[in-house]
């Protein structure tokens, strides 16, 4: 749906509403921080519950989660909204028409965080219970909304604000129909109760899913934030349109993740050091194989693709972006497993410590590189910092597991390496085959 609607909503907000829109995204991803890791952790211990058959302990689990979620987003709206100013007149580099725009677009986005993690949570449940059907059928239509939306909204004359306020409302419609869901798989939660005793144990292992939280979407977005405020935000567009087409190739390992989680977190609650091993090579295997393949593609024809979709412009501006870019996803979509299977087993502190690692190095890499190399020089720094931050996630299940790298050859995966790389070779030949024949 991103690739169909984000060349139309360029053209109807035009590069700088659109680049602004990009960052509002970024400011309330990062503001999920007030999530404090409950959602994860709440994911975590209801997969342990129900795998145990203690369905009656889920109800006090969820709603201590909910409420001090519903609080900290409170919270956490106050403070984006007293921020705004200082965020809009002096930290980006916003044009002065744009200015109040801008600022009545993040007010709007303040009221979206409270939304954004009790969605978190009670989401979290249908994950527990791996009703991923019901997931699909709540992400599905929310996620396409979102694309969507923006179009709707510039038919109907609205500007930013308006669009903004679109979306949330339709993330309010998902948070209901997540509490809906919710209480028909565990009809348990019908009865309201919380415990201090049980948020210590929520915070005292999402409080290590928190610093990922607070360090992950700088990690994420920081490219966004220098190339604003080192080049221009028309800069901003040009390389976040490419990123957000490649990344979403990541949808099919963080789908997998997402099941993941649960699943490693139910056999790590019955102790099947085995399961959890065969899941943990065989993952790696196919994520390889779909994303690489894809990948591969995306490589080989950047040029074309850029052509086609958003025009001359961005072929100029960010092939060599979109490139760079893609490979980096392809080592990120890795990651996601060694994570998932480190917090599943209850060690969420060492992703966490490793994001800490990462910070100070990827910022002055990042620096550097977006001011000498402009967007390219983005998408290096980002695929640097995803090499480092895989190398370091698959040490650490190799080692704290004790996970035999010998697995993942017995399981296939030089030989999934070897025809990737073939794969890849055959379609740069037929593309230059292809140039080289007469028209």
């Amino acid at each position: 749906m991103g690739v169909v609607t984000i060349p139309l909503v360029v053209r109807g907000l035009g590069t700088e509403r659109y680049g602004l829109l990009s960052l509002a995204w970024v400011v309330l991803g990062y503001f999920t921080i007030f999530d404090l890791g409950l959602g994860r952790a709440t994911t975590k211990f209801v997969s342990e519950a129900l795998s145990k058959g203690e369905a009656d302990q889920v109800p006090q689990i969820v709603w201590t989660a909910a409420t001090f979620q519903a609080i900290l987003g409170l919270f956490g709206g106050l403070v984006l909204f007293g921020i705004t100013d200082v965020l809009i007149e002096d930290i980006l580099n916003i044009p002065p028409e744009l200015m109040g725009e801008a600022k009545d677009t993040l007010y709007l986005l303040a009221l979206s965080v409270p939304l954004v993690l009790l969605s978190i949570s009670f989401g979290g449940v249908l994950e527990a219970a791996q009703r991923f059907d019901l997931m699909n059928l709540v992400r599905m239509p929310s996620s396409i909304l979102t694309f969507i939306l923006p179009l709707v909204g510039l038919y109907m004359g609205l500007g930013l604000p308006g669009i903004v306020a679109l979306i949330l409302l339709a993330r309010l419609g998902t948070l209901a129909v997540f509490i809906f869901f919710g209480l028909r798989i565990v009809p348990e939660m019908k009865k309201y109760s919380i415990s201090f005793a049980r948020f210590y144990h929520l915070f005292s292992y999402g409080g290590w899913v928190m610093i990922t939280s607070i360090v992950g979407p700088i990690l994420v977005y920081l490219d966004r934030f220098l190339i604003g405020s080192l080049i221009t935000i028309a800069a901003v567009t040009y390389y976040t349109a490419p990123y957000e087409a490649v990344t979403r190739i990541s949808i099919i390992s963080l789908s997998l993740s997402a099941t993941l989680f649960p699943a490693f977190s139910a056999m790590e609650g019955v102790r099947d050091r085995q399961k959890i091993g065969l899941v943990f090579a065989r993952s790696i295997k196919y994520v390889l194989l779909i994303c690489g393949t894809i990948v591969a593609l995306v490589i080989v024809f950047a040029k074309e693709i850029l052509q086609i979709w958003l025009g001359t412009d961005f072929v100029i501006e960010s092939t060599l972006s979109m490139q760079v870019l893609a490979l980096g996803v392809l080592i990120n979509s890795l990651a996601h497993t060694p994570f998932s299977l480190l917090q599943g087993v209850g060690r969420p502190d060492l992703p966490a410590k490793f994001h800490l690692i990462e910070l100070p190095i990827y910022v002055g890499i990042a620096w550097i590189l977006v001011s000498q190399f402009g967007i390219a020089g983005a998408a290096g720094a980002w695929t640097i910092r995803v090499v480092l931050d895989t190398a370091m996630l698959f040490m650490a299940t190799f080692k704290v597991y004790r996970l035999s790298p010998s697995l993942m050859a017995e399981n296939g995966m030089i030989r999934s390496i070897i025809g990737l790389v073939i794969f890849a070779g055959i379609a740069y030949g037929l593309k230059e085959l292809a140039y080289a024949l007469p028209i």
